[in-house]
């Protein structure tokens, strides 16, 4: 089997689906959902950090949710674009290297910070009369960095050693962005005990978080069975129903991708799942706290509202 020095060598893209017809269709789309999760974040991170009424621990880490979301679509859907529009699909050894490391960074720390997030809700919901000692500034720092240092030190850990692997002559990835299991198909090596390494490095990402979730809302639904007021179960249950639904569609794309053994797998399949937290997720997190949310809905009404009345007083001074 002839194998090839990788620090010279481009990677081909296989792409989302094989087929070149629907090209112009695909592009069209994922332009849509990339400049709606782009505008939809954005908004999101300025309403949080203008509006006062949004300064508080929840909307802090909202706003950072927001961000790492934008900065991982940003990793993997402006090159699949070019590539739609170019009609190319290489991506050169230190760029694929690049994408793999910053996707896992982000992703992984989108990971904790969503467990975070419901020890956050649990806080507020069971134990409201501690909550500004529980979630102060320094313990949303705390979580921020905690996030940040989770996912840099996954990225840190696999990217190299998957990297470092010689490469078969074939250079194509059946996937539409460097995804460690894809890239891996191209190994020449026995990668057995690296992928095993990854396997439990990748299910204690993710059921360590997933397993703060599970334990803060259940907690959190006996609290809201036991509330007297109507009103306070239904806004606890909109809070949490939002975190659930991203929870979800995040945390059981990536379940499938990492945690399901390997004769499970199909390509197509993969990709797809892929899709769900790669490109839904991003565009779908801001949208899903927005449109059922009153406080983020009355704060980009208040947005508004200011930019109409300045436009209104720049109007009459001219």
């Amino acid at each position: 089997v002839e194998v090839y020095n990788t620090s010279y060598a481009d990677f081909i893209f296989m792409g989302l689906f094989n087929r070149k017809d629907i090209s112009g269709l695909l592009f069209a789309i994922i332009s849509i959902i990339f400049f709606t999760a782009l505008i939809a974040n954005g908004v999101m991170i300025f309403l949080i950090h203008t509006d006062s009424r949004l300064h508080t621990p929840m909307y802090f880490l909202l706003s950072h949710l927001s961000f790492i979301d934008l900065m991982y679509i940003s990793t993997i859907v402006p090159k699949m674009l070019v590539d739609y529009l170019l009609g190319q699909r290489a991506i050169s050894f230190m760029g694929c290297t690049a994408q793999h490391f910053l996707y896992l960074t982000f992703v992984g720390a989108e990971f904790f910070l969503l467990g975070l997030m419901a020890y956050d809700r649990y806080v507020a919901i069971c134990k409201p009369l501690h909550y500004p000692v529980l979630m102060s500034c320094r313990v949303c720092w705390m979580i921020i960095a905690g996030s940040w240092f989770g996912g840099s030190l996954d990225g840190f850990l696999l990217t190299p050693i998957t990297m470092s692997f010689p490469f078969c002559n074939s250079r194509e990835i059946n996937h539409f962005f460097c995804e460690a299991p894809a890239v891996l198909h191209l190994a020449c090596a026995d990668t057995a005990i690296y992928e095993t390494v990854m396997y439990v490095c990748c299910v204690l990402m993710l059921l360590i978080p997933f397993s703060v979730v599970i334990a803060s809302y259940a907690l959190i639904l006996t609290t809201v069975h036991h509330m007297s007021s109507v009103e306070g179960r239904k806004k606890a249950f909109a809070t949490c129903s939002s975190h659930m639904t991203v929870v979800t569609l995040f945390y059981g794309a990536a379940m499938y991708t990492y945690m399901l053994p390997h004769s499970y797998h199909r390509p197509a399949q993969d990709k797809v799942f892929s899709v769900f937290y790669t490109i839904l997720t991003p565009m779908l997190n801001p949208l899903i706290y927005s449109l059922r949310n009153k406080d983020v809905t009355g704060a980009l009404k208040r947005a508004l509202g200011r930019f109409k009345c300045t436009q209104r007083v720049s109007g009459e001074m001219f």
